[in-house]
């Protein structure tokens, strides 16, 4: 995993503690991740409302799986495909893209995902 890229193919940078698929604090996508939780999102009320309205509860902690929940400006490696959904719903929360998995390009364009981006890389 060490290895992997973000979207501008530079080294992967942490995303943020005990986050993404592997629960490393990077964005990894290994091949069992079929959910490709590439984005490192800075999540933001509006996602967080969002995505427990369509029944991913990412503000409730979790002992069992050592999650404490999330509040508005922390960092997590969400799924592509839910980003994209919040994309289209106008609450897409901004991202790191030099956090973000190459992965990431599969399924949406550099150019949108700049537009998103907390800083630009040069």
């Amino acid at each position: 995993m060490p290895n992997q890229r973000n979207v501008y193919g530079k080294p992967l940078k942490l995303c943020c503690g005990n986050t993404g698929f592997t629960r490393e604090g990077f964005c990894y996508v290994p091949e069992s991740d079929l959910g490709n939780h590439s984005v490192c999102a800075i999540v933001t009320q509006e996602f967080l409302d969002y995505s427990l309205a369509r029944g991913n509860d990412l503000v409730t902690p979790n002992p069992r799986y050592h999650f404490n929940g999330l509040k508005a400006g922390d960092r997590w490696c969400l799924c592509v495909s839910r980003w994209k959904e919040a994309l289209v719903m106008d609450c897409a929360p901004p991202l790191d893209l030099e956090a973000t998995n190459i992965t990431a390009l599969k399924e949406v364009e550099l150019e949108t995902l700049e537009k998103f981006a907390i800083s630009k890389v040069e």
